[in-house]
């Protein structure tokens, strides 16, 4: 059996691993994959461990996609332009990195939730590992226009800075801003940050959702919910980040193993399993 993990803190309460089994089970592919924690300032040491005892790669979790993208000798395109991985693959000539975050946000969207992304306006709430990986394939997409904000205005200013020119080829609008110059009337919001890890609301104003428009919270289970419910209360359509987990992790797999796993049912069975939770 090859050997992965999810690699992050905490990741104890992760769904990678009933994931990952499946998409084995699926393809017929010797996959083995299994959780690993990692303190903080520990990184580079323990997953180079795992590397070294027998492990083929690993998924990043928080909070250390920036990390990961530091640790790669290769990087997939959307993986350089982001700053941040998600993905590593051990090969013999060192770790190749990607990002699958965006690719799997993306086909959550117009495909399990048929919400079109072609000429919507955007609103991306946080510039961490996986705000930074959502934006280029927002941006490929089609939006017309596309925010990103964040607590640290001048993080959110950096990597749309290093997005400007892809942006410009595909005709996207794109600013960055602090929490509070969030805009309004936004067709997407995506929720990219850690808020609701602590059980937060919005960190944006009510007036950046339009009726009726699309509101996806990253995280999933009840650590979305928070952030939803306020949505909802503003007449939004709401998802959690259970379906990108699914899609992103399927992209991972292709990574590593060449071969792209069908996500309905396992997208149906957990989606059951966390709605009873």
């Amino acid at each position: 059996m090859d050997r992965y993990v999810i690699a992050g803190f905490p990741v104890k309460h992760s769904r990678s691993p009933a994931i990952h089994s499946r998409f084995a089970a699926e393809t017929g592919e010797p996959v083995q994959y299994d959780r690993l924690e990692i303190a903080p300032g520990t990184f580079a040491a323990q997953v180079r461990a795992f590397a070294v005892d027998g492990g083929k790669g690993c998924n990043i979790t928080v909070p250390y996609k920036l990390e990961a993208w530091q640790a790669a000798v290769r990087r997939t395109p959307r993986a350089e332009l982001a700053h941040a991985v998600n993905t590593l693959r051990f090969d013999a000539d060192g770790w190749a990195g990607d990002n699958t975050d965006g690719a799997g946000l993306v086909h959550d969207i117009t495909v399990n939730a048929g919400v079109p992304l072609k000429g919507a306006r955007v609103l991306l709430i946080g510039s961490g590992g996986a705000g930074l990986g959502a934006l280029g394939p927002l941006i490929e997409a089609g939006v017309a226009e596309l925010v990103m904000v964040n607590r640290t205005i001048a993080k959110a200013e950096e990597a749309v800075a290093r997005h400007a020119a892809l942006a410009q080829a595909h005709g996207v609008s794109l600013r960055a801003g602090a929490l509070e110059e969030a805009g309004s009337g936004h067709d997407i919001v995506v929720n990219a940050t850690s808020a609701s890890l602590a059980g937060a609301g919005s960190p944006v104003a009510a007036s950046a959702l339009r009726p009726g428009c699309l509101v996806l919270d990253m995280m999933y289970g009840p650590a979305a919910r928070p952030f939803l419910a306020w949505a909802r209360e503003q007449g939004a359509v709401t998802r959690d980040g259970l379906g990108m987990l699914v899609e992103q992790a399927a992209e991972a797999f292709q990574f590593w193993r060449g071969v792209r796993p069908s996500t309905d049912g396992i997208l149906a069975a957990l989606r059951a399993e966390v709605d009873a939770a």
